[in-house]
């Protein structure tokens, strides 16, 4: 789960990590408003789930109350679009109204899950600010890390070290190992999958700030963060994720055109995978689970089909804990409840995969069936073409 900026610097604020005092504004008046406090000194940024948004002009800097009325009257209702956002993008409708910082140099922190070593990494360079892509693709040498034994967390040693690498400013080494140290903290008691900050600044008067803040959530544990939940911007997802987490259904939206319902995220994504490997293009990734209902697979079901570009269906389902008649009967169900226009592709394989084949088969829809999973992508592809 994705939270907007604001929010992510008040959850770090928790942990004494030093932000710019702010305010989030829904409307032009309260943007201009919450600038009276700095002068009208201020910098009005769009708040969206995306990055760089300072490139795509949602990042504005006022230096009287006309200015920030004008900013403000810019970029609230704008589309942002942005490189995180694709060509749809993202409209803007809050802003955050931050004093300006003297800035006098910019770095990058940020704490991630290395898949590679299976540990918590924080990550830090002095290339900071808005081409820290950049840096990452063509001067990986410029990027430090410290590997954190999860045993023990990240030490203060660890966290120097890298503010030595950074070459932050020696007087204000404690500071900064500080901060990390603090940032780190909110990583792990927060269930966070990314925190970053980019870009962290060190400033005139010798502070160590965070003057924009990302924070990403395990989805799986939000369970045990109700204040982190309460966050929530449903305004910034697709509204068939939205309905699929309603069913507790795993599912992303992609850019294909064809639909799929699997259980299990690993057989998903070998379903993406063999579907691009014969020249397809998946629409989606949807994991119904090991434990689903004819409930949960009717609304699976009804959220591919939701997608207009969605030309074509493929339903891959290895029976374990799962049935395949119970797949077969949220099949049917939907199709039926709906209106089955569009080709649909059925592989069964496991429990009950007999009745299930013969549950499709009976039901007098226009549903193909496949033995294998190659079959069933070849057929599906055929079909939406």
């Amino acid at each position: 789960m994705n939270i907007h900026e604001y929010q992510a610097k008040s959850v770090l604020k928790q942990y004494g990590v030093s932000v710019p005092d702010g305010t989030v504004a829904f409307t032009v008046e309260e943007a201009v408003k919450a600038a009276e406090v700095f002068g009208g000194r201020a910098v009005v940024k769009a708040q969206i789930h995306a990055g760089g948004r300072g490139k795509a002009g949602g990042v504005k800097l006022a230096r009287s109350m006309d200015e920030v009325r004008a900013h403000a009257q810019e970029i609230l209702g704008k589309t942002l679009v942005t490189h995180q956002t694709g060509p749809e993008g993202k409209v803007v409708k809050r802003l955050l109204i931050e004093a300006l910082t003297d800035i006098k140099k910019e770095y990058y922190i940020g704490v991630v899950v290395d898949r590679a070593t299976s540990r918590v990494v924080l990550m830090g360079s002095e290339e900071g600010g808005m081409e820290i892509e950049e840096v990452a693709a063509h001067s990986p040498e410029k990027i430090f890390r410290q590997v954190v034994d999860p045993a023990v967390g990240l030490r203060p040693f660890q966290a120097r070290a890298l503010a030595y690498a950074m070459n932050i400013p020696t007087d204000l080494i404690s500071k900064a190992a500080e901060f990390m140290l603090s940032l780190y903290q909110a990583f792990v008691d927060k269930d966070c999958s990314i925190a970053e900050i980019n870009p962290l600044v060190v400033t005139g008067d010798g502070n160590v700030m965070a003057l924009d803040a990302k924070l990403n959530f395990d989805s799986n544990a939000l369970y045990r963060h109700k204040d982190i939940l309460q966050l929530r911007d449903l305004n910034e997802e697709d509204d068939r994720e939205i309905e699929a987490s309603k069913y507790d259904l795993s599912y992303i939206s992609l850019a294909g055109n064809i639909g799929c319902m699997v259980n299990g995220a690993g057989l998903a994504m070998a379903t993406m995978d063999t579907i691009k490997y014969f020249g397809g293009s998946p629409a989606n990734f949807l994991d119904v689970g090991g434990g689903a209902t004819e409930e949960k697979v009717t609304a699976a079901f009804k959220i591919i089909l939701s997608d207009p570009g969605v030309k074509g269906i493929l339903v891959n389902i290895f029976g374990g804990i799962m049935k395949c008649d119970v797949i077969a009967n949220g099949v049917i169900a939907a199709a039926r409840q709906i209106g089955l226009d569009r080709p649909l592709v059925v592989r069964l394989e496991g429990t009950n995969v007999e009745l299930g084949k013969k549950l499709l088969a009976e039901s007098g829809l226009a549903i193909s069936s496949a033995d294998s999973l190659a079959e069933a992508a070849q057929k599906i592809i055929q079909l939406v073409q």
